[in-house]
């Protein structure tokens, strides 16, 4: 029950964000219909634990900041290898065993290696997840990470 109060409070919360007028009638009509959305999503059987994974909160909140560090960290250095004369990319394919075992931390895992520049992931399974790599450096990077540390603590292994 916390779990659908807490998925209503956030979709009309966002709503609120999205929306910018606050009249009586909107605002009660916002609530009805966050709450009428939610109440179909249980009834259609697709708010569960991995869906909707409220239980990661406090774990987000230390791994998005460090991701966005990293993210802008990436893009300074594919910025100089691209606008220095000499600097070359050297594209890499490389495969890697991720240490997460849920589906969340092997998403959470295989998109903050896209989000960050100069990577993508090419493939995900549960052995290992493919990366391509605009440099040599960038692909051996991802080799035990401290990405993958901190997703795996993120998911709650570590």
């Amino acid at each position: 029950m916390l779990q659908l109060g807490l998925a209503a409070v956030l979709l009309y919360v966002f709503w609120l964000l999205l929306s910018g007028i606050y009249t009586p009638f909107l605002l009660t009509m916002g609530a009805l219909v966050s709450i009428a959305v939610v109440w179909l999503s249980h009834r259609m059987n697709v708010i569960d634990r991995e869906g909707h994974p409220y239980h990661l909160g406090w774990s987000a909140a230390s791994y998005w900041p460090w991701l966005i560090k990293e993210i802008l960290k990436s893009a300074l250095l594919v910025a100089r290898v691209i606008v220095n004369p000499r600097g070359r990319p050297t594209p890499t394919l490389t495969r890697f065993r991720p240490r997460q075992k849920t589906v969340v931390g092997l998403v959470t895992h295989a998109n903050s290696i896209t989000l960050t520049p100069g990577t993508l992931s090419v493939e995900v399974g549960r052995d290992e997840i493919v990366v391509h790599a605009f440099t040599r450096e960038g692909a051996d990077g991802v080799h035990d990470s401290e990405m993958d540390h901190r997703v795996e603590r993120f998911e709650g292994k570590g």
